[in-house]
C-alpha cells in the first residue's frame, strides 16, 4: 500500500520566509497537509495530492521525509505534463512520481548530509550529495530544510524528481 506523496512549494524569496515563518509560527503542530494548505503556496502539491488520492495517507502518523518540489520547479517540466499527470487515467504514474519524493521516517538534514541514497516509498533510490555546500537529491538542490510537521519533515527543492521507468 502507497503510504505518501509531495509537497509542492512556490518558492521565490518571498515564499521561502513565508515557508519558514509559518513552520516556526506553527511548529510541529501541523501535519505535512496542513502545512501544504494553510501556506497557500503549495498548490500544484495539494492539487496532485488530491489527485492521487494520497491526502488522508499524508495525514497520517507517518512518519514522513517529503522531499517537495516547488511550483517553480514544476513549472520546469514540459508544457502539459502537470495536466496530463491530473487526468484519471495517469493516477498511477502520479502516485509513482508522488512517492518518488517521500522517504520513509523523520529524516532531518544534519542526518541526510550522511547519507548516500535513500529509498522512497516508489521503490526506487534517490542519490544524495554534497556539493560546495549544498545538498542535492539527484539533480535537484534542496533549497529550504527541516521543515518540520507533526508527522515528519520537509525539505523543499527545486527540481522535481521522475523515477526511472522499468
Amino acid at each position: 500500500m502507497l503510504k505518501t506523496v509531495l509537497i509542492s512549494a512556490s518558492i521565490l524569496v518571498g515564499s521561502l520566509v513565508s515557508v519558514n515563518a509559518y513552520a516556526g509560527h506553527h511548529g510541529e503542530k501541523e501535519d505535512i497537509v496542513d502545512i501544504a494548505v494553510g501556506n497557500g503556496s503549495f498548490t500544484t502539491l495539494v492539487t496532485a495530492v488530491k489527485a492521487a488520492g494520497l491526502v488522508d495517507t499524508l495525514k497520517g502518523t507517518g512518519p514522513f521525509t517529503v522531499l517537495a518540489p516547488t511550483d517553480e520547479a514544476f513549472s520546469k517540466l514540459p508544457a502539459g505534463t502537470v495536466e496530463t499527470l491530473l487526468k484519471p487515467e495517469n493516477k498511477q504514474k502520479l502516485i509513482d512520481i508522488l512517492t518518488y519524493h517521500v522517504i520513509s521516517g523523520k529524516v532531518m538534514a544534519n542526518d541526510v548530509v550522511k547519507l548516500n541514497d535513500a529509498t522512497t516509498l516508489e521503490g526506487q533510490k534517490v542519490k544524495i550529495t554534497v556539493d560546495d555546500g549544498n545538498v542535492m537529491i539527484n539533480d535537484a538542490k534542496v533549497i529550504k530544510p527541516d521543515v518540520k510537521a507533526s508527522n515528519g519533515v520537509i525539505h523543499v527543492i527545486d527540481s522535481v524528481l521522475i523515477p526511472s521507468s522499468n
